[in-house]
């Protein structure tokens, strides 16, 4: 009996042994072989290192931790018990100061500008630099939780420097930026191109720079906003809109208003026809700033392109001009295909430079004054690139023959009879003709010298 007795309780102990050594045994040493996951198991989780890159151009270290927890129902209730940890790294760029360091993105500067080197002080950057850079990070803040919306590489580092210069002779004063180059098509003018030409996605009949309509002639792109508060405030009068909605409504429909009265009221700078520039919203602000009406030039390789500074973008982004300038320096550049990615695009502004009141692009006074402050900080070895005006003469109204009356005798042989003069229509550049339009044309006063186009004049009556 005692031996029997033994026997059982070696068994039992050894059965003992071998479920502790189940339960507690390290995961890496087994007795038997596990068998491999079925296709309907889910996958392990378990950490890896995924190196992707976002639609944005960020790259992404991907990281998975899973540390030992509590049970499930614990685990569920628990806020921090499956979070994502966001923390994004961006460097901040240094601004080029020196003309060496300028002359590395763009070596022909210099020798095209060579008056430059004299304006740079020991320590020219601008606070706007500083500034734009720092609206960025808050930006990179506010929109942390959306990467979709967080700045992409190439805007975060869209500005190589802005420098404060001033020549010590002429002691003309200059805002120098060193960017890419985007595109925009923005603007309506129905005084001179009474047709709109479509619209991207992105499109605004609207620049800063703005001056009151010459001629009854309404925008093309007026119906569409009346439509639009039409719809928006036919959608207030429902009794199944939301207050959340009305809200959203009633300062969608102040904006429209507003929109009607300056597409009523107002002519704009066309993107396809007019050289300008558009500088961020800050930048405009303080006493040496990029005000709207300043006069500037774009250099890009050997060319020196007059502008004049024709819209207010983005805080957060630097290096933008019109269609106009991105077609003549790349003509395969579109509203969404910008004509140089790189950042060695150069805007010279002049600050203070703008004539008041504004008025119809005038392009061969915009290529003087500009020719003017560039000689004032030293010259050009290049002359400034010429715009023609590529915007269509107006057409020419049909007379309406009248009947000769059969009591006038007929002319004299050799002699020719005197047409009757056709209204013309006022347009951005005046055409001369025989009779005054049929509205009041702006007196000098109001609006700067505009380029004259002529027209023949009839030969008069011997």
């Amino acid at each position: 009996m005692l031996l029997l007795a033994a026997i059982f309780l070696a068994i039992v102990y050894r059965w003992i042994s071998l479920e502790r050594l189940q339960r507690f045994a390290p995961a890496e040493v087994t007795a038997t072989r596990s068998p491999g996951p079925t296709p309907n198991r889910p996958p392990v989780i378990g950490g890896r290192l995924d190196t992707a890159k976002l639609f944005n151009g960020i790259t992404l270290h991907a990281t998975v931790e899973t540390p030992p927890g509590a049970d499930a129902t614990t685990e569920r209730v628990d806020p921090q018990s499956y979070v994502v940890d966001l923390k994004l790294q961006a460097r901040l760029p240094s601004p080029n100061k020196t003309i060496e360091e300028l002359a590395k993105i763009s070596p022909q500067l210099p020798t095209l500008l060579p008056g430059l080197s004299a304006m740079l002080s020991p320590d020219p950057v601008s606070p706007l630099y500083a500034q734009l850079y720092q609206t960025k990070v808050k930006m990179l803040q506010e929109n942390l939780a959306r990467l979709d919306l967080l700045l992409s590489r190439h805007n975060f580092y869209d500005c190589q420097t802005v420098l404060q210069l001033q020549h010590p002779q002429s002691h003309r004063k200059a805002l120098l930026l060193q960017a890419d180059m985007d595109v925009d098509a923005d603007g309506s003018d129905a005084d001179r191109i009474p047709i709109g030409n479509g619209a991207t996605a992105n499109f605004k009949p609207f620049t800063s720079y703005r001056w009151p309509k010459k001629t009854p002639a309404p925008n093309p792109y007026l119906t569409a906003v009346e439509d639009r508060l039409k719809r928006a405030e036919a959608e207030y009068a429902l009794k199944t809109t939301t207050p959340e909605r009305k809200r959203e409504l009633r300062t969608g429909l102040t904006q429209l208003r507003d929109q009607m009265t300056a597409l009523t009221k107002f002519s704009f700078l066309i993107g396809a026809t007019d050289p300008y520039i558009v500088v961020p919203g800050a930048f405009a602000r303080g006493r040496d700033g990029a005000k709207v009406g300043d006069y500037a030039v774009v250099v890009f390789a050997t060319v020196v392109y007059p502008a004049i500074v024709g819209d207010i973008g983005p805080n957060d982004k630097v290096g933008e001009a019109s269609l106009r300038i991105a077609k003549e320096i790349n003509p395969l550049a579109t509203p969404n295909n910008r004509p140089v990615s790189d950042l060695k695009v150069t805007y010279l502004i002049f600050p203070g430079t703008a004539d008041a009141p504004f008025g119809p692009p005038d392009l061969d006074k915009i290529q003087a004054r500009c020719q003017k402050f560039v000689d004032e900080i030293g010259g050009a070895t290049v002359p400034l690139h010429h715009w023609a005006n590529i915007i269509p003469p107006p057409p020419t109204p049909t007379p309406t023959p009248s009947p000769s009356p059969t009591s006038t005798s007929s002319p004299a042989p050799g002699t020719s009879a005197i047409p009757s003069a056709s209204p013309s229509a006022t347009f951005a550049f005046p055409i001369p003709s025989l009779s005054p339009p049929s509205f009041e044309s702006p007196s000098p006063a109001q609006s700067p010298p505009l380029i004259p186009t002529t027209s023949p004049l009839a030969p008069p009556t011997p």
